[in-house]
């Protein structure tokens, strides 16, 4: 019999609403809800292939452990947590909680309770070691952040804005970071009403081909457009003088920094025409309302904490930010939402506290350890090793930075734990890797897309929405598989280690902390208690939530107004942040980068692929079986090369081979591949099947931020 279900996506962060026919206990047609009120039948090919990952032969239908001559023999997983939980007693014991680690990927993020569970297992033994993928692709949004000042109120969606500027952020492809849910059909409709859309990007990416000015720049140069834009706002008085003079604080420092950055002196660095930055600059300031967006692109570049805090000055300059009397278009369903006042309490620390590396002198960070330093930690002697690394939905063979490292990083783990439904680059080097439980087997809600909200423009949801789904099958008869968890639980009851799980719908972590909800560690919660306790003082309760938005729901909320800030309020946004404005010296006092190689490397998306996952699954490579080396027609014709030819593409550090596709949209000078591709050091093939591994190229010795 076929019944067909709501459900939510989780083939990346959008979490789209779907609708899923289920025939026979299995997944069937997929398809987007056309009545979700926020998605309105949008679905991509990854998101109506999800129920096909169910039945793929590479799925692991049980835990795996590796013998000593390095093959894999199935575990059942009860077996798996008892050696494990040993193994890290031992661990412990011998070198201290420090000597265990965990790493939480893109697909980690996804599962709220295995986000939650992570960390409890890691409070429960004592270990401040996670590390995240946001110090990979986004460390530079919190950090940035954190040296302006938040302020409190936040920006208007999307939807109420007439100017948006994306700086490397193609959200028609991402689904998200600037244009909200079911991006394309909101930019058509934004347009259609006037907005003024401004793209810096060294491709004309999808969202590019709309804008009304597009600065094609060169790579790594974004600091001095932005630079120049703020001057040129500057010397025209374009800003909001009320607002800059009574919400801000060092004007006068950020003046002198981008001083030297006119816009002829922009243009040179970035290869693009003088009057476009001038254009852009008076066409972003004269906004009535506005937003902007950074993404993955100049986080992954040099100066991303710079590119960022820069975006937030150009948002403080327009004056921007929602006023006192503003209404707060979504007050929050899952998720509580910061203080609605029109004030900041200032600049906060961005990274000085908290655990220190034992390596390049860094330390934790508003964005989280930074996961660039982990192979270090791995690999250096003494005190305070890491030992042991547990990896929750990631594949840091084919995600981390440095290939080469990571490689022996992992070979030399004395344990090394993967949750992952294949045996993936990183799973081939683990000594377990344990079977979860896929999307449609398991419950789950759209917090974490609402989370998003605090990231900035064009995150989360323009309105109070949230869907709740329960699991829609069973696990295949026969199998062994559980969610992350409950790998963590078992874990820890082995270990006779008490947890206490905070809430990820508090984001002030001192309140979330003193809201932990303690287990009983002699009874397996349910699922719904679990949600219970990781959703624990959400704004809308989370029964409520699963009462009412099987099918996604926008809940009526009483309205929320910004408030006015005390008269004696002092936090004020900084913008001249001394660190920022030094790195701004610095490049106006430096050339740009001359280091004798012919062109830069950036990164991209392909539409029907997200990140590493499901590679061997046939509709998802219609269009490409590998991450082709996309180039400008111009400069194949200067190198006499011709789409389908295989070049050795070398770094300082590395070399990969790439497979050459003409692309008119990249700039010449550049070569954009997609990440998170290849294999692993020695398994080398074919690249025009499974392709090449982009971190193999970089380097973390060198160009590392704080």
């Amino acid at each position: 019999m076929t019944r067909t279900e709501h459900t939510i996506c989780r083939a990346c962060h959008a979490q789209c609403g779907l609708l899923v026919e289920i025939d026979d206990g299995k997944p069937g047609k997929i398809v987007g809800d056309k009545n979700n009120p926020v998605y309105h039948g949008y679905s991509c090919i990854k998101g109506r292939e999800l129920g096909s990952y169910h039945s793929l032969a590479s799925r692991l239908l049980t835990s795996m452990k590796r013998g000593p001559d390095g093959d894999y023999t199935p575990i059942a997983s009860d077996k798996a947590i008892d050696e494990i939980a040993t193994r890290v007693d031992t661990l412990v014991r011998e070198h201290g909680p420090r000597s265990v680690a965990a790493y939480i990927g893109t697909h980690g993020f996804n599962n709220f309770p295995a986000t939650a569970f992570t960390q409890a297992f890691l409070d429960a033994i004592g270990s401040p070691m996670l590390f995240t993928s946001v110090t990979i692709d986004q460390p530079g949004k919190a950090i940035s952040t954190a040296l302006l000042g938040p302020w409190l109120a936040g920006l208007p969606t999307v939807d109420e804005c007439d100017t948006l500027m994306l700086v490397g952020s193609n959200p028609i492809v991402s689904m998200n970071g600037g244009l909200g849910p079911n991006p394309a059909r909101r930019l058509h409709q934004m347009k259609k009403r006037g907005l003024r859309l401004i793209v810096i990007d060294p491709r004309e990416t999808d969202v590019a081909r709309h804008a009304d000015i597009h600065l094609q720049g060169r790579p790594g140069e974004d600091p001095a457009i932005m630079a120049a834009m703020i001057r040129v706002i500057l010397a025209e008085a374009l800003y909001d003088k009320d607002f800059v003079a009574r919400e801000t604080v060092n004007l006068d420092r950020l003046a002198a920094a981008v001083d030297p950055f006119t816009p002829e002196v922009a243009a040179a660095r970035a290869h693009v025409p003088a009057d476009q930055i001038v254009e852009a600059a008076r066409l972003f300031a004269t906004g009535t309302r506005g937003g902007l967006n950074c993404g993955t692109g100049p986080n992954m570049s040099g100066h991303g904490n710079l590119t960022e805090y820069l975006g937030k000055v150009l948002l403080t300059l327009g004056g921007y930010w929602l006023r006192a009397g503003d209404q707060i278009a979504n007050p929050g369903v899952l998720i509580e939402r910061p203080p609605a006042i029109a004030g900041t309490p200032g600049p906060l620390p961005a990274w000085g506290f908290g655990e220190k590396m034992r390596v390049k002198n860094l330390t934790d960070t508003l964005a989280g350890l930074p996961t660039a330093a982990l192979a270090d930690e791995i690999l250096l002697d003494g005190t305070g090793q890491v030992k042991a690394l547990f990896v929750v939905g990631g594949n840091p063979m084919l995600a981390w930075p440095d290939q080469l490292k990571a490689f022996e990083a992992m070979k030399s783990l004395e344990l090394l734990v993967c949750i992952d439904p294949q045996m993936s680059a990183t799973g081939r080097l683990a000594h377990y890797v344990i079977a979860p439980k896929l999307p449609f087997e398991f419950s789950s809600t759209t917090a974490l897309m609402e989370m998003l909200a605090s990231v900035g423009s064009g995150w989360g949801y323009p309105k109070p929405y949230a869907q709740y789904t329960p699991a829609l099958i069973d696990p295949p008869a026969g199998s062994d598989v559980m969610e992350e968890w409950e790998f963590f639980f078992g874990l820890c009851q082995r270990m006779g280690r008490r947890m206490s799980v905070a809430p990820l719908s508090i984001l002030d972590k001192e309140k979330a902390a003193e809201m932990a909800t303690p287990l009983d560690m002699s009874r397996k919660p349910t699922a719904d208690e679990v949600w219970e306790m990781v959703l624990k003082g959400s704004p809308v309760p989370f029964a409520e939530v699963r009462e009412k938005a099987r099918q996604g729901h926008v809940f009526e909320r009483p309205p929320l107004r910004v408030a006015p800030r005390p008269d004696d309020w002092q936090g004020r946004l900084d913008l001249g942040n001394d660190v920022m404005m030094a790195e701004l010296d610095e490049i106006a006092a430096s050339r740009p980068a001359t280091d004798g190689f012919d062109f830069r490397l950036i990164s991209r998306r392909l539409n029907d692929v997200l990140n590493s996952c499901w590679h061997d699954h046939e509709p998802l490579l219609r269009r490409w079986r590998y991450n082709p080396a996309f180039m400008n027609p111009d400069d194949m014709a200067r190198w006499e090369l011709a789409p389908g030819d295989v070049i050795e593409i070398e770094s300082a550090r590395a070399a990969i081979l790439g497979v050459v596709e003409a692309a008119p949209d990249v700039k010449a000078g550049c070569i954009s591949m997609p990440h998170a591709w290849g294999r692993n050091p020695g398994e080398e093939g074919d690249p025009l099947d499974g392709g090449s591994n982009t971190g193999r190229l970089t380097s973390t010795d060198q160009d590392f931020d704080p």
